[in-house]
C-alpha cells in the first residue's frame, strides 16, 4: 500500500509520470480557499463531458457556495453528483480505476481521493448472436461490457439469490472476473474449487476467457470440458439447472462449468420448439456425430482390408470408379479431409464478401477438377463432402476440433488394422471420455455413471411437465424445478 500525498499538485503530476506523461492523460487544479483540487482522468476512457458537466461544475459550484464545510474534501464528497462515488486511500489502486474510466479528486492536506465513475462507451451494443445463430428465441447476445452481461442476467433472472462473485486477474490487465451461480441450487463445493482455481492464476494479462480455461481443468483432452457461449438464454438456463457460470471484463463469452458430452448435441432453440420435433432434431445430431467421425475410417476399412463385408456389386462398382487413380484410398481421404479443412478455415478468416466464392471455387471446382484429373475417385469425394457436411451441424470450434482430430485417428487405425482398428480405437475413445471428470462430474453424465432420471432430457426429451427436477450429476440441493399441480 501506498499512501496519497496530501498535495494535489504532486500527485497529478506523479500520475502523469506514472503514465510516461502520455497524452491521454488529463488535470486540472481547482483552487479553492487557498488549497488545491485536483482532478485526474484518461481521456481515451473517460467521457469529458461528463467530467465537466458534473464534476467540474460541481466543484465550481462548491467554490462558490459561502455556507461550504471547513473541510473541503468532506464538501465535495457530498456535493458531487454522481451514483457511483468511492473513497480510496491507496496511491496503487490509480491506475485501476483511471484505466476503469473513473475520475480521481484529491485535495491538498488530504491522504484520501474520491473516485467518481465517467465511464466513456467503448463498446458495441447488444446484437444479435453470430456464433450461435437460431430460428425461434431470443436474438440479443453477450457484448464486451462487464455490466451490461451481467444485467442481461438479471433481466432474466430476477431473483436475490442470483449471486455474483467478483475478483481480479491480471497482473497487468487486473481483467475483471465474476462468478455467477444461484445460491441454494448451485453446489458451493464446485463454486469454491473454481474460485480457488481462479486465485491460484498469476500471469501478466487476461484479454479473454479462453486464457483462463486451461487454469480450470485438471484432466487434459481434446474435448472441452467447459463450455463457452455468448447467448444470454443458455447462461440462465445453466444457471436454473445448477451449474456455475464465469463471466470475463471485456469479453463476449461465458463460460459455463460443469459441462457434459451430452450438452453439445443441445441447442438453446430446443427450448422453444415442441418434444417430438426436439427429439427428432437429437436424433438426427447423433447420427451426424456417427457419420462424421466413422465414415471415412470405415469406406477406408472396406475398401482396403474387408472387400468381403459388402455386396460384389457394390465392390465392383467401387473398383470401376477407382480405376485410373494412381493413390491408395488413405492418401485420398486424408488428402480430401486436409482440404476441406483448410478450405474452412480459410472460410471462417475471411471476410463475408469473399467466404462465399471461395467456398464454391473449393467445393466444386476443385473437387470435380481433381475427379477429372484422376486424383481421386468419385466415391472418395462423395464420402468426405458427406461427412463434411454432417460436422457443419455442430457449432462449438472446440468441440468440432475434438471430432475432427479423432476422425483423423481413426481414418489412420482403419489404415493399418481395418475393422478391427476402428473398433479398438472406439473401445479406447469411450474410455478416454468416461475418465474425465471436472469438478466430481463426469463428462459422460448422465450415461455413465446412469442416471435414470435423467434420461428424459438427454436424446429424448420429455414433454416440460415431465421435467419435475434438475440434473442430479450437476447438484443436488433444491432438486425440484418446478411443482406438481393436482
Amino acid at each position: 500500500m501506498e499512501k496519497i500525498e496530501k498535495n494535489a499538485k504532486k500527485i497529478v503530476q506523479k500520475v502523469k509520470t506514472l503514465y510516461g506523461n502520455s497524452p491521454d492523460v488529463n488535470s486540472r487544479i481547482i483552487n479553492i480557499k487557498g488549497k488545491n483540487v485536483g482532478i485526474i482522468f484518461l481521456e481515451s476512457s473517460a467521457q469529458a463531458s461528463t467530467v465537466s458537466d458534473f464534476i467540474i461544475k460541481g466543484t465550481l459550484y462548491t467554490k462558490e457556495n459561502k455556507n461550504i464545510f471547513q473541510n473541503i474534501f468532506e464538501a465535495l464528497k457530498n456535493n458531487l453528483f454522481n451514483s457511483q462515488l468511492f473513497i480510496i486511500n491507496d496511491f496503487n489502486e490509480f491506475p485501476y480505476y483511471l484505466s476503469s474510466g473513473f475520475t480521481i479528486i484529491t485535495v491538498d492536506d488530504s491522504d484520501k481521493a474520491i473516485v467518481m465513475e465517467t465511464r466513456a462507451q467503448l463498446d458495441r451494443g447488444v446484437t444479435e448472436s453470430s456464433s450461435e445463430p437460431i430460428l425461434r428465441g431470443s436474438k440479443d447476445s453477450f457484448t464486451e461490457s462487464h455490466s451490461k452481461n451481467l444485467g442481461l442476467i438479471r433481466k432474466r433472472i430476477k431473483d436475490p439469490n442470483l449471486w455474483f462473485d467478483e475478483l481480479k486477474l491480471g497482473r497487468r490487465t487486473k481483467t475483471r472476473i465474476s462468478i455467477a451461480y444461484i445460491n441454494g441450487i448451485a453446489d458451493p463445493q464446485k463454486f469454491k474449487k473454481i474460485k480457488e482455481r481462479l486465485n491460484k492464476i498469476d500471469i501478466d494479462g487476461v484479454l479473454d476467457s479462453g486464457n483462463i480455461r486451461d487454469y480450470l481443468i485438471k484432466q487434459k483432452s481434446i474435448f472441452p470440458q467447459i463450455h463457452s457461449t455468448e447467448r444470454p438464454d443458455v447462461v440462465s438456463q445453466a444457471l436454473l439447472e445448477g451449474k456455475i457460470v464465469i463471466f470475463v471484463e471485456n469479453c463476449p463469452f461465458t463460460l459455463i462449468l460443469p459441462t457434459v458430452f451430452i450438452d453439445y448435441l443441445h441447442t438453446s432453440e430446443d427450448e422453444y420448439q415442441k418434444a417430438g420435433n426436439i427429439t427428432f432434431t437429437r436424433v438426427l445430431r447423433v447420427i451426424a456425430l456417427i457419420i462424421t467421425v466413422f465414415t471415412p475410417a470405415i469406406y477406408i476399412a472396406i475398401t482396403t482390408y474387408d472387400q468381403n463385408t459388402i455386396p460384389d456389386k457394390l465392390l465392383i462398382s467401387l473398383a470401376i470408379q477407382r480405376e485410373g487413380v494412381p493413390f491408395p484410398t488413405t492418401f485420398e481421404i486424408i488428402l480430401l479431409t486436409a482440404i476441406f479443412e483448410i478450405l474452412r478455415e480459410s472460410d471462417i478468416r475471411s471476410p463475408n464478401s469473399m467466404s462465399a466464392a471461395m467456398s464454391i471455387v473449393g467445393a466444386l471446382v476443385l473437387g470435380q477438377a481433381a475427379v477429372d484429373a484422376g486424383i481421386v475417385s468419385p466415391i472418395t469425394v462423395i464420402v468426405v463432402a458427406f461427412t463434411s457436411i454432417c460436422s457443419l451441424i455442430f457449432t462449438d470450434i472446440d468441440f468440432m476440433n475434438g471430432i475432427r482430430a479423432w476422425r483423423f485417428i481413426f481414418i489412420l487405425a482403419a489404415s493399418f488394422l481395418g475393422i478391427i482398428g476402428i473398433l479398438s480405437f472406439a473401445i479406447i475413445w469411450l474410455i478416454k471420455l468416461a475418465s474425465l471428470e471436472n469438478l466430481n462430474t463426469s463428462f459422460l453424465a448422465p450415461f455413465a455413471p446412469f442416471y435414470k432420471e435423467e434420461q428424459l432430457n438427454t436424446i429424448y426429451h420429455a414433454e416440460e411437465d415431465k421435467l419435475i427436477t434438475r440434473p442430479k450429476y450437476i447438484s443436488t440441493l433444491n432438486p425440484h424445478r418446478q411443482r406438481r399441480t393436482k
